[in-house]
This record gives structure tokens, sequence and C-alpha cells, in this order.
């Protein structure tokens, strides 16, 4: 009964006039930007966050949470119709959406990512709904020596499951841990790593590393791609799925669902994983696995359900614990804290209204995306032929004025334009951003509840060994770093030997 009054609080806030339009606005901005191609969800946020300032803070995170869905329900579309994720997440629907599109079946595969998307963003946010204040209600019994272990663990597991050598992941968490103790210490007012600059005494701003790394960073690793856009369906003759295409999506739609809702819970996992392991088990179940890469209709059902579930899961660790999902949540994590809120157990007392707010937005969030993807198929295949030689200009202009707006200072224009630099370059070294962020956004709250995990404890480490909740947080840790190291031994171990 509780649950129910408290949805209909949430619909009775996310149906104002006001949060509905910038629900709108932001599902349409994250469709239109995220169906470009190289541009996913994190630039899109990256890009649009500073709009969001002048905003009130529930209405700032409606429209962040419709850009960062409509940003994943994009990048189908450019998987589908010209074989070019438009995130990580959507590389898997590639395989088999394009090569439905050649064979002249692009709409039923839009409309099945599309309806798949829609059902698993739906179970998804009634899981919000019903574990969010479960977890919250348990979060509550955390203390600074448990709040460290998980913070630690979620950053070790975003490493360890990011794409690429570990080593290099582990390496950038620690490089996001520096630059976020970067400015004056709060405790002392000692300058750390300022280098004796005046700009960087109140820190490095989230904004800028996150624009400068996932926006101009990205627009500069595409001007470097030569490979040229093919849109083989210029005219999308049927969007609508026959009912044999029915009948094969239904059960993978389901388990993409269950799949991507377990790894979205999960912090530091992502969407990604949550595609390929649907991807796979999909192959795996399939009576004929031989059709997939040459058309399944399953291959894209599975994994748009997962990682769309996944997307939609990634709020619950942010909103109830404070810890991102995803790269994305590490960037919705900022916003909530420029905007003013503490992330965690305390927003569901404190701003009711905003996280019973944004659960009622995302139905209806995943509704107009519906309706958007559908009927205006037509209008996302012209954007998909602008040339990108036009389309980088307007996004290097507009992230500018938004890094500018900020505090009015050209250094921020400069730091933005090095941290691009940087993320050019990290992506041809095979270095992840994502986990670089989510240790910039962690480093300082991993450092506080380390301190005052020392000071309850009189600078007695084994606080974190002694108390049951951190000390599994910490085996945990442990066991996920030897999962990945003993294997990799054993390789090295092979080689050297044969």
């Amino acid at each position: 009964m509780e649950l129910f009054n408290n949805l209909i609080f949430g619909f009775s806030v996310a149906l104002s006039f006001q949060n509905v339009l910038y629900c709108f606005i932001g599902c349409l901005l994250g469709t239109m930007i995220g169906v470009l191609p190289g541009i996913g969800p994190m630039a899109t946020i990256a890009m649009l966050l500073p709009i969001t300032f002048t905003l009130p803070p529930v209405a700032a995170l409606i429209m962040l949470a419709g850009i960062y869905y409509g940003a994943q329900y994009g990048g189908s579309t450019t998987a589908i119709l010209v074989n070019l994720p438009g995130e990580t997440s959507s590389v898997v629907t590639c395989i088999d959406g394009y090569q439905m599109a050649r064979q002249g079946r692009a709409g039923p595969a839009l409309a099945i990512a599309a309806i798949g998307s829609f059902f698993a963003g739906t179970v998804c946010t009634m899981i919000i709904a019903m574990f969010g204040p479960l977890i919250a209600e348990i979060a509550f019994k955390f203390r600074a020596p448990e709040y460290f272990s998980l913070m630690l663990m979620a950053l070790v597991t975003a490493a360890v499951l990011s794409q690429g050598d570990t080593s290099k992941s582990l390496a950038m968490v620690s490089l996001g841990l520096l630059l976020g103790v970067v400015g004056a210490d709060l405790n002392t007012g000692v300058q750390r790593f300022t280098f004796n600059i005046t700009e960087l005494a109140d820190g490095i701003g989230f904004v800028i590393i996150a624009i400068g790394v996932f926006a101009v960073g990205e627009i500069i690793s595409n001007l470097g791609e030569l490979q040229e856009r093919q849109v083989f369906t210029s005219k999308v003759e049927s969007i609508y799925p026959t009912l044999q295409d029915l009948k094969q999506s239904i059960a993978p739609i389901i388990r993409g669902t269950a799949i991507g809702a377990f790894f979205g819970t999960l912090p530091g996992t992502g969407p990604a994983i949550s595609s390929f392991s649907s991807y796979l088990v999909e192959k795996k179940v399939a009576k004929d696995p031989s059709r997939f890469g040459n058309g399944a209709i399953e291959g894209v059902a599975g994994p748009e359900s997962a990682n769309n579930a996944a997307a939609q899961c990634a709020f619950i660790p942010t909103l109830t614990l404070g810890i991102p999902g995803s790269a994305s949540m590490a960037l919705m994590l900022g916003a909530l804290i420029i905007q003013g809120i503490t992330p965690g157990p305390t927003v569901m007392t404190k701003n009711p209204d905003l996280f019973w707010g944004l659960i009622a937005s995302m139905w209806i969030g995943n509704l107009m995306l519906l309706v958007l993807n559908l009927p205006l198929v037509g209008l996302w295949v012209s954007l998909l032929k602008v040339p990108y030689r036009l389309l980088f200009p307007a996004i290097m202009v507009f992230s500018s004025i938004g890094i500018y707006s900020l505090n009015n200072s050209p250094f921020d224009l400069y730091l933005a334009a090095l941290f691009g630099a940087l993320g050019f370059i990290w992506m041809r070294l095979g270095c992840p951003a994502a986990p670089m962020l989510l240790g910039f956004i962690l480093g300082p709250l991993l450092e506080e509840n380390l301190r005052r995990a020392l000071l309850i404890s009189r600078g007695d480490p084994s606080v974190f060994f002694t108390r049951p909740i951190s000390l599994a947080f910490m085996i945990a840790t442990v066991l996920i770093l030897l999962t990945m190291a003993v294997p990799a031994v054993g390789k090295r171990k092979s080689s050297i030997s044969g």
C-alpha cells in the first residue's frame, strides 16, 4: 500500500507540465544525438549537462534521465541502419540488426528494438520502485568503514569488468582518484597538486573532465576515422514486425530484461556487459545457432532489452547508495552533487519528490521514446546522412559555451582542450576513460570515508576487517581481483614454457 501511495505521489510530481516538458525535451535530444554515430550516452549527457544547471533539481534530473535512456534508444538505430554503434552496448546489435537492414527488414528490427527497450524499461522501473527503498533502508546501517569498502569494491569491479586490459583500467581508476584530490584539502586547507595555479584551488570541474574526455575526445577520434557511413535503408517500408517475429522475440526480451536487471544493479558494470551476455545466452539456447550473424531477430531483441534494463537499474545503486552503476551514472551523480543534493539513502527521506518523481517519469519517458522511435524513423535516417564535418563544429561550439558559462573562465576551456587531447590519447592506447571518471567522482568520497573511519578507530586500519559488512565487501574485492589475476598468471606461465 505504501508503494502504491508513493507511486501516486511520484506521478503527481512527474505529470506536472514543467516536468513532462523537460522529460520530452530530454528524450528527444537524447535520441537525436544518440542516433549520431560515435556519440553515445556519456558524450551526450556531458555535452547537455550545463543546460540543466539553471533548472530545479527534479526537472534537471528528469531531463538528464530522459537524455540518458533516449541516447540508449538512439544507439540501436545507428547500429541497425549504418552498422556503427552509437555506444558500446549497441555493438552486439550491429551483428544481426544490420544484416536485417540489408535484407530489407530494418523496420521490424527497429520496432523490436523499441518494443524490447520499452518492456525492459517498464519492468526495471517497477524493480527500482520495489527494491530501491529496501536497499536504502539497508544502507542506513552503513557507516564510514562500510562506505569505504563498498566504494573500493565498486572501483575495482569497474576496472576489472571494463573492456580492455585490466591493468590499464586499474591505472585509469588510480588516475581518476588523483584528479579527484586536486585543490584545497577540506580539512587542512593545504593545496594539493595545484602547481600554484589559482584556478585549480577549487579542484578540477567535473563538467570540464566529462566534456573534455567524452565529447572533445570523441570528436578528435571520429575525425581520424576514414570509414564512410552508408545507410542501406534510405526508406524504411514497414516498421511492423510479423507475428512470427513477435513469437521469436518474446522469450529473448524477457531473458534480456532479467540479465540486464541483474548486471544493472551491480556497481561499475554498465549496459555493455549485459548486452554481450544476452547475445551469448540467446545463441546458446537457440535451436539453430547458425542463424545468428545472418539476421536473427533474437540477436536484436535480447541485447536491446538487456542494455536498456541495465541502464534503468543502474539508478538503484546511484540513488540509494551514492555509488554510480556505470560511467553515465557517474555523470548523473555529478549532476546531483552540482544541484546540492547528497546522493545516498537520505535522498528518499530528504528529497522524496525527486526520487519518486524520477521513477514515475521513467514510465512516461519510456512511453515517449516508443512513440518517438517508431513513427520518426524517417527523421532519424535523414539525420544519419548529415556529414560529420558539419556536425562536429556545432558540437564543439555548444560544448565550449557550456564550459565557459560555469565560471566565465577561459582557463576552463584550456583545461577541457587538454582533457580532450588526453581522451584521444587514452583511446589510442586502449585505456578506458570510464573507470577514470568513476575514480574522479568517488575519489573525494572515498578519501572522506577513509579519514572518518580511521578517526573513529583512532588510526586502527583493522576497523575495515572487524565490521561484518565491511569485511564482506573487502573479501569480495579480493576475490574479484584474484578471479582476473589467476587466469592471467596461468597464460603468462604457459606462454613462457611454450
